[in-house]
This record gives structure tokens, sequence and C-alpha cells, in this order.
């Protein structure tokens, strides 16, 4: 099997619709890139350091080459001196980094700041904030190096009550916002929204969040490359890791071109994370897939008559949320949640139903073409907020994910928080997000889908009926 790993990774493998983290043992090798509008507009692809041929000593293993790990790669260079090695099983930024909407908020996880206060208090709360914050600035900073060219749309975030029960909760966080947390978020009604944003038939009012960008995913991520390279880290593709092992205090990594052996290892492979990659991280996440389309450019008309004034990135208020804005390009971009299995995930009935999201909302764009489509993992944790943290002291051994969708802008520190942690660095983090492991689904595990299926419904329930 390793054999025909390797011999595979010359050439591409055809992309896999049905590819499922929860069964697959690892994600293949060299497979082809997810249909998606990003990857066909990146422009040519920079080059890595190919596939792992010979077994080989390094400092520091990265596993996996998405936004976390080539940020943690680019930070253990600028700031400790330690030049890492990624791996990544197909080819760069393979999985969430090239398939999600390119919407970079000021948030991590699925939790709102009044559900930190339920879960933490209030002090721990305003720490979360700073850290997040801080978090925006170094990701302005990183998108603003030379070697990364991602078309940002900056000017904040809107998010949009779809429906008027929802808004009193909408105005709460708002307020509580402000006075709690002293960030200026504010609340725009349905006429300010239709003039001044997007005329969205659903908007019944929106939170303004100052914060908020849209970023071309594909081209954020080959940027992070570049600069990762440039700093003197290794990036070898089509080099999943198929087994490990510790020998001596020294991780030995199994890939289908030989062993790496590390002092020191991170996981960065948030929904693309496979049961057998490691026991500390099995289980930890439900991947839950998530749909995006891309139509065609629109009209002059269309663009006048639905008002497009804004590009920043727009939500719904929706449990299972809408995620949607205008491209640079002049096309719709809109994504949402998807099938519960990768087997289903093929299945037309998704792809309707997310368009018949998009009609509610400009309902003069029914029967537009989309020009593309495709769907991706999200990586949520059971507690619905990330952690980037050490699960075992005795092993130098680290990992970040668990964004729960969120991950465009949190992800650069959340990479940058691993570096400190590997540099020995990361005494003074003490928010939960560091100082407690991804938490176990427990007994549930087996049934997690059958529970998603359950709640998908009741949120349906919630959000359109009830």
């Amino acid at each position: 099997m390793e054999h025909q790993l390797l011999r595979s990774a010359a050439q591409r493998l055809p992309f896999d619709p049905a590819y499922d983290p929860v069964h697959a043992q690892n994600p293949g090798a060299g497979k082809d890139y997810a249909p998606t509008y990003w990857i066909a507009t990146a422009g040519p692809q920079p080059e890595d350091d190919g596939p792992v041929t010979q077994d080989i000593d390094v400092d520091v293993a990265i596993i996996g080459s998405g936004y976390t790990g080539l940020s943690c790669a680019i930070h253990l260079a600028k700031e400790h001196g330690i030049k890492a090695t990624v791996l990544e099983a197909n080819g760069v930024a393979w999985g969430c980094s090239t398939r999600n909407g390119g919407q970079a908020q000021i948030s991590a996880g699925r939790l709102k700041r009044s559900q930190w206060i339920e879960r933490w208090g209030v002090d721990v709360a305003r720490k979360m904030h700073v850290e997040i914050a801080e978090a925006f600035d170094l990701f302005r900073d990183l998108i603003s190096q030379p070697e990364i060219d991602c078309d940002p749309q900056d000017g904040g975030h809107l998010y949009i009550a779809h429906r008027d029960k929802v808004l009193p909760a909408l105005e709460k966080e708002t307020r509580l916002l402000n006075d709690i947390f002293g960030y200026r978020a504010r609340m725009v009604g349905r006429d300010e929204v239709h003039s001044d944003f997007v005329r969205d038939a659903e908007a019944k009012g929106a939170m303004y969040e100052p914060d908020g960008m849209g970023i071309h995913a594909a081209k954020l991520a080959f940027g992070y490359l570049r600069l990762a390279r440039k700093l003197g880290a290794k990036v070898h593709t089509s080099s999943p890791v198929l087994g490990s092992e510790i020998k001596g205090g020294i991780h030995h990594l199994r890939t289908p071109g030989g062993i790496v052996r590390a002092r020191a290892v991170c996981i960065a492979t948030a929904g693309y994370t496979s049961p057998g990659l490691h026991e500390l991280t099995r289980h930890r996440l439900m991947p839950i897939l998530s749909n995006s389309i891309v139509t065609r450019p629109l009209t002059d008309s269309e663009r006048e008559t639905l008002n497009f004034q804004t590009r920043i990135p727009l939500t719904d208020t929706r449990t299972l949320r809408h995620y949607y804005r205008m491209l640079p390009d002049g096309r719709v971009q809109i994504g949402s949640r998807s099938a519960i299995t990768g087997r289903d995930a093929v299945n037309a009935s998704h792809l309707d139903r997310l368009l018949e999201g998009l009609y509610r909302k400009f309902p003069i764009l029914r029967g537009i073409d989309v020009d593309y489509s495709w769907w991706g993992w999200v990586d949520v944790s059971h507690d619905m907020m990330p952690r980037i943290f050490r699960p075992d002291p005795k092993q130098q051994l680290f990992y970040a994910m668990g964004y729960g969708g969120n991950g465009v802008m949190y992800s650069a520190q959340a990479g940058r928080r691993m570096a400190q942690m590997v540099a020995g660095k990361g005494g003074e983090l003490d928010l939960p997000i560091f100082t407690s492991p991804l938490p176990s689904h427990g007994l549930l595990t087996p049934f997690r889908r059958l529970g998603q299926w359950g709640m998908y419904r009741w949120y349906y329930l919630k959000d359109e009926i009830l």
C-alpha cells in the first residue's frame, strides 16, 4: 500500500467526492483538489519540496499544510529561529484551507461573547476577546507581506437577522459587545441594510462588526506557502503520515517515502484528521460537511437590483447559518451546512437546498447558472471552541484545531501560539483554549452522526418554523 501511495505521488489522483474523515484511515496521497472557485482562479501553484523520498531527521515536523500548519512554520522561523518541516498528504492546503468561504471574522469557534461569559465568567471572556482582537491584527499584518496577495476585501462583517424573532437577541449581543468588551458593534435597520449594504430580501436588520474581511482562500494559502519556504521551512506534499511511534524521545513518523524523525510534532489537520493519525487526536473532533457555490458574474442590471454596495462578509442568524458575499469579479458566493456523511455528499438535494437559500435572499437570481460547487469538512469540537494544546506533558506533541468554521482568520494566531509552545515560550498562555484538551465525545462517539441528524432537524424547526 505504501509503495502504491508513493508511486501515486508522481501524478495527481482523482478527487474523491465521497471522502469521509470519520472512516478513512488517511486522506490518501497526491489526490487532486476539490473543484473550488479558489483553486480554479488562484493562478499557478507555488513550488513546494515534493514528497519525502528517504528517511530524514528534523527539529519540528508539522502535519498538515493548511493555514494553521503554514502559520506555525512561519512563526517558528520568524520568532524562534526554528526551520520546520511540513508534511502534507496531498497538495498544499488540500483540505479546509481551500474549501472554505473566504471569510475572516473576529471570532474563533462557534460560541458568541455572551456564551463565553456563561462558560468562563466576565474576566476570562474579556481576555479571550483581547486574544481574538490581537489575532485579527496579526492576520492583517501577515496578509500585508509581499508574498501574500489574497484579494482582501476589508471593511467589517454584517450579521443579518433572517427573522424578526432574532432581533432582540441580536440587539442584546450588540449591547454586550459595547458595554462589556468595549467593541463598537452597532445595530443596523432593515432600510439601512438595503440602502448601504445589500438588498437581502430576508434581512430584518443586522449587527455590524467593524472587523471582517473577505479573502481569496487559495491565494492566502499559497501566499503562506511562499512565505514559509522563504523563511527556510520545507513543505513535503504527497507525504501522508501513515503511523507514528516514539523511540528514545524522538517521534518516528512513517510516510510512503521514508521515516521522518522529529524532536517535536505539531498536528494541524483540522477537519481532515484521520482516526488513525494519533491516539491523542482520535475522535476529538466532529467533522461537519459544508457546501459552497459560486454563481456566474452578475449582470449590471442584477447588481443594480440587488444594490450590492458592499464586498464584506455576510452571515445570517440561522443556527445552520449561510455565509455569503459578492466576490471581486462580480460573482455571488454562498455556503451552508450539507450532508452528514461523505457518501451522501454528492446527493443533489444538498445543492438544491443551498440554492433555495440563495433564492430566498435574492429572488431575482432564481435559476442563475452556478459555475462552481464544492463541499468540505469543518472541524467542530465537542464544546464548540478551538484548542491549541500539548495533550501529554511526556510528549513533545501539540495540536491546533477545532475552529468550527471560523478558522480563516484565527488559524494564523493559532499557528503562532502553537509555535510558542513548541519553543517553550507558552507559559503565559493561560486561556482555556490553551490549557485544556479537545473534549472527547466519550460513550456517544459511535452515535455522533445519529445525534447530528436529530440536531439538524431541530435547528431547522427553530430557525424556520417555531
